[in-house]
């Protein structure tokens, strides 16, 4: 993940108020460094299929995300799932375990590559591949660091409903803009036809959906960093 994502999701944490974290998965134990750093979450959990990081971490799972998440997850203020739903093939499994594990108040954040970005869109009418996203023929090893599952905005936003999801936005990082002129030319007509969508709303969801979706984070950027919360039951 890029030190400027990784910033950008700790400044968006630094005003929240949360004590347990899941960290899933937790990589190198970046995530818990940077919290503890701004004097927060005290209690960190992590999942890893690869390293385990011990330094600030009260337990380390070896799990395989397209299993879900281990039965011994407890309850957690936040879920952060950061580079990890790419590489799953049963994301809406995964999102409804994260549903699980959160508390009512908590919070989630899941960063990923986006493929909504016009550069992609080229590549991918000229190969049939996304960026970041090859043929993997024979390539194929469960259980590794495959990227096998492209996300955007709308998809994204799609599972997360899905699974239980509310309050589901973009947070805007340095790899929100574009990076090329002729990207945002590129990008002018699927932001004026969202802009069109947004006006002609007919609920206050349908509203924000487009207008995010016209979003230079949507559009433009290279990384996605989106934060949901558990829907609460009427």
């Amino acid at each position: 993940m890029p030190p400027s994502s990784q910033a950008a999701v700790l400044a968006w944490l630094k005003d929240k108020k949360f004590t347990s974290v899941l960290d899933v998965p937790s990589g190198d134990g970046w995530l818990a460094r940077g919290v503890k750093a701004q004097g927060q979450g005290n209690e960190f959990d992590g999942i890893d299929l690869y390293e385990q990081p011990a330094d600030g971490y009260r337990r380390i799972w070896k799990c395989d995300l397209n299993d879900g998440l281990p039965s011994e997850c407890g309850t957690y203020d936040l879920v952060c799932c950061c580079e990890g739903i790419e590489h799953v093939g049963n994301p809406l499994l995964l999102f409804q375990a994260f549903k699980c594990c959160i508390r009512p108040d908590g919070h989630l954040v899941i960063t990923t590559p986006n493929v909504w970005y016009p550069q992609a869109r080229l590549q991918y009418l000229a190969r049939g591949f996304f960026p970041s996203f090859p043929c993997l023929v024979g390539k194929i090893v469960h259980g590794s660091h495959m990227h096998i599952m492209p996300w955007n905005w709308p998809q994204l936003y799609l599972y997360l409903k899905l699974a239980g999801f509310d309050q589901i936005q973009i947070v805007t990082e340095p790899l929100s803009a574009a990076k090329h002129f002729y990207e945002k030319l590129l990008a002018l007509p699927p932001r004026l036809y969202a802009r069109r969508r947004a006006r002609k709303a007919s609920t206050d969801e349908q509203r924000i959906f487009w207008e995010t979706a016209a979003s230079d984070a949507a559009l433009l950027g290279r990384h996605l960093i989106v934060t949901a919360r558990p829907r609460l039951l009427k």
